[in-house]
């Protein structure tokens, strides 16, 4: 008996220890983590709004739902604006946002930040450049909007665009049913 109450004592000490060392998780003020996980760091990035996904086309970004984000040519990195209009290019491009000006990420090392658009909404950005989805995308994993009419790309951790187009990706076909876009 007295035995299984020193083991019991010696799992407490240690539960105890164990709580002690994970008490401040990720109190970074860049609202940012670093890109290695953990289980534990698994749990405490299920705020991200950005993380990333291996696919045909390499490491890429997606949303904390897993569904890919795209970038738009027609976008200025650190313009603060969004050249995707409301109307036929958000029908098919909806925005990826976020409720903070400091976006959590997991494994995405490029700059993360927000726009906030005309309706108040704030938009996410990476290097600068408003984040999209395409509606036509599905599920998790989708990559259907690369290269849709030569100017919606995916984009890697670092926030640089994707121009690769993987044996999978079918539409390049989209773009004539947004006129202008």
């Amino acid at each position: 008996m007295r035995k299984s109450a020193s083991w019991a004592a010696l799992f407490a000490a240690g539960v105890v220890a164990l709580a002690a060392c994970g008490g401040s998780g990720n109190d970074s003020a860049s609202g940012s983590s670093n890109s290695s996980s953990s289980a534990a760091e698994s749990s405490s990035n299920a705020n991200a709004v950005l993380k990333t996904a291996k696919t045909d086309l390499g490491t890429i970004v997606v949303a904390a739902n897993g569904k890919t984000v795209y970038v738009f040519d027609k976008d200025t990195a650190g313009s603060g604006k969004s050249a995707c209009a409301p109307g036929p290019c958000l029908d098919k491009w909806p925005v990826v946002t976020a409720d903070s000006d400091s976006p959590e990420v997991d494994g995405v090392t490029g700059d993360v930040g927000t726009i906030t658009r005309d309706d108040g909404t704030k938009q996410v950005t990476l290097a600068g450049l408003p984040l999209y989805f395409y509606a036509p995308d599905a599920k998790a994993g989708d990559v259907t909007g690369q290269a849709v009419g030569g100017i919606w790309w995916v984009v890697s951790p670092d926030g640089k665009k994707i121009t690769a187009t993987a044996a999978a990706t079918s539409s390049s076909t989209g773009a004539a049913s947004i006129p202008g876009y």
